[in-house]
């Protein structure tokens, strides 16, 4: 009786370990987190492209409108269990340069993203515009019958 109980206990021992250590949350940092210390390095009108890519690294992506603007993109997430992961903390720092080459503009974006451009043109696509009306009535008579398919 004693060995059963001895057994158990070290059974539920195990099995309270691998539960509790399941639920442990796993921390993801995607992206460029820059340390607040850097950023104080970078000062408008004097810093040099150089002297951003050295403190900071490479930048996440570039403008595609203006070659001159870099984003520093980070976001680090916490998922706990089989549940999706949660955004911990975001970070969106924004460098604009002028034509030399220094930095005239500096800063990190608000929570919502509100400073970076996004552009609500639409891309004209070749072809036709037609109903679905159009399209129902286009398409009849075009498909082959059986007899066709045969010879």
């Amino acid at each position: 009786m004693k060995i059963y109980s001895k057994t158990t206990l070290a059974l539920f021992i195990v099995l309270s370990v691998l539960i509790i250590q399941s639920c442990t949350p796993v921390v993801k940092t995607r992206g460029n987190m820059i340390e607040p210390e850097r950023l104080v390095e970078i000062k408008s009108g004097e810093s040099s492209r150089k002297d951003v890519l050295k403190l900071m690294g490479s930048p996440t992506t570039r403008s595609p409108f203006d070659p001159n603007t870099w984003y520093y993109i980070g976001r680090k997430t916490e998922k706990k269990g089989i549940l999706d992961p949660k955004v911990v903390e975001q970070q969106v720092i924004k460098v604009r340069f002028n034509k030399e080459g220094i930095v005239e503009e500096f800063g990190i974006v608000d929570a919502e993203n509100r400073d970076i451009p996004v552009s609500t043109d639409k891309t004209h696509t070749a072809g036709n515009d037609v109903t679905i009306l159009q399209q129902i009535i286009g398409n009849v008579g075009k498909f082959n019958t059986p007899q066709q398919q045969a010879r």
